[in-house]
């Protein structure tokens, strides 16, 4: 009980303005967000979310010989792209949706698409503009022009040079990395790939170096070198620390996909690194897992991952790009497709068709969000600016939760008519973490609720897509070890086409 101690004239003031300050206090606090729950993502995780499809341009030296893994002799000289376009490979991207380009700037094969100073075996010792050419700046370029990010991928292996495999290697490795990372403007990216160790040129040696994948590049030094030097740069790897590979490079993310993940070390190995961890794991990540490390599905748009002309004819439809989607960013995970130009130095007209049709049946599918015309209710809501209504304002800012305690909780959409859909999108508050557990779509017969899917996990998006269904009512239920924080929801009626 409050107790003032006062005159009474004055008690009479005080009373009212204290009985509205204890009536108000309750609503105050339950205004507040909910407390965030497990592993959390970074601000330059959450920027990275946002992404979900970009693509890779894997152009070098096997452009030009036909191999897709270079051994590191192949003279410079063999690069010489006759008529480079960095406008129309990024024009072509942004028309296909995809908001960045990832560049390999340096593969396996050690040659360099940009004037390194710390090697001669780089497009300045090749034909192409005599020598002063750099890809990596034309490319970095023609992306800010047209408003997609820039990332870079830089082979930790490296079978052209001398001293791979020692320990002098690794000082010239950081040295190109801080080159790619100063001069060409900001990075929203740094691919380090899991391949490394294993026979090459090296210098002439022509032999086979293997190396301790968990220990030999010192893999804590490099990505403090990357978050010095581009503090809003996410690090992919077999690891992250910021993205994780999603284990297979056929553009499809495990069911569910947790952005949560507790990393171990493959089998023999004491710590978990780049080419050296459980890749099993990576998939599916860790329900409760205890770093936030999402998943990155990659693919190529064709069968090999540089530019083979015998494989015009193998270029994947607008129907396969479709259900990759479905099954990448659909789950959670982003979709990094690649694109790789011919020898002129551009996407080869198959390769453009092929984004051109597909961004075409993306657009058919979210063209009208459904729920705009349904009247939303929540089982639960929390007081103050966490209303259902948030699920279809357009902003993943804001968000639907539920009151404290509330751990499983449903949302029903009700139409002014039976309507038809085959596709319901649904997104999770990221900022707050992995909340929901497990989730159920139900229809309403007339009579009763019948379940029509389900599954685990939410997180950045998940897509469910299958056979139309027709009903008056939509019902979604979650549950989780704390309250859900949905901040979008729609239900769309797609053009169904086999991929």
């Amino acid at each position: 009980m409050l107790r003032v101690f006062a005159p009474t004239s004055t008690r009479q003031v005080a009373r009212p303005l204290i009985l509205a300050l204890a009536l108000a206090a309750p609503f105050a606090q339950a205004t507040e967000p909910p407390a965030p729950y497990g592993a959390l993502p970074s601000e330059r995780q959450l920027a990275w979310h946002d992404l979900e499809f970009y693509g890779f341009l894997h152009f070098t030296t096997n452009t030009f010989t036909d191999l897709e893994w270079g051994y590191g002799d192949e003279a410079p000289s063999v690069f010489s792209p006759t008529d480079f376009d960095p406008d129309q490979i990024v024009t072509a991207a942004k028309a296909a949706g995809m908001r960045g380009l990832i560049l390999t700037c340096k593969h396996h094969d050690g040659f360099c698409l940009w004037p390194s100073k710390h090697t001669k075996h780089s497009v300045a010792s090749s034909p192409w503009k005599e020598g002063k050419g750099d890809v990596v700046r034309d490319i970095s370029s023609a992306c800010a022009e047209h408003g997609l990010k820039f990332g870079v991928y830089l082979s930790p292996w490296d079978r052209n040079h001398a001293s791979y495999g020692k320990p002098e290697y690794i000082d010239y490795y950081r040295s190109q990395l801080t080159e790619l990372l100063t001069d060409y403007g900001p990075i929203f990216e740094v691919w380090f790939d899991g391949a490394n160790g294993g026979d090459g040129y090296y210098g002439g040696a022509r032999e086979k170096r293997s190396i301790d994948r968990s220990t030999y590049y010192d893999w804590p030094t490099t990505f403090e070198l990357v978050h010095r030097l581009q503090p809003q740069a996410v690090i992919f790897s077999d690891v992250g620390p910021g993205v994780r590979w999603v284990g297979n490079e056929h553009g499809v993310a495990g069911d569910p996909c947790w952005a949560t993940i507790t990393l171990a070390p493959e089998a023999g190995a004491t710590t978990p690194a780049p080419g050296s961890v459980k890749i099993e794991d990576l998939p599916r990540g860790h329900r409760d897992g205890k770093s936030w490390i999402p998943a990155e599905a990659d693919v190529s748009i064709r069968p090999g991952w540089f530019y083979h002309a015998s494989e015009d004819d193998k270029v994947r439809s607008p129907e396969n790009l479709l259900d990759l989607y479905f099954k990448s960013v659909g789950r959670g995970s982003s979709l990094l497709l690649n694109l790789p130009p011919d020898r002129r130095g551009q996407l080869h007209p198959h390769d453009v068709a092929s984004l051109v049709g597909f961004r075409q049946l993306l657009d058919e599918v979210f063209k009208e969000n459904l729920l705009a015309k349904a009247t939303l209710h929540a089982s639960s809501e929390r007081e103050g600016a966490f209303s259902v209504a948030n699920l279809t304002d357009g902003a993943r800012s804001t968000y639907w939760t539920t009151k404290d305690g509330v751990h499983e909780a449903e949302v029903i959409a009700e139409f002014p008519a039976p309507v038809k859909f085959n596709v319901v999108d649904l997104r999770e508050h990221l900022p707050l973490g992995h909340r929901v557990h497990r989730w159920a779509l139900d229809r309403w017969s007339g009579s009763e609720w019948i379940e029509f899917a389900g599954g685990e996990s939410i997180g950045a998006r998940r897509l469910w897509r299958g056979e139309v269904v027709e009903s008056q009512k939509l019902r979604l239920r979650t549950s989780g070890p704390v309250g859900p924080a949905l901040s979008e929801m729609g239900v769309y009626l797609a053009p169904q086409r086999k991929p």
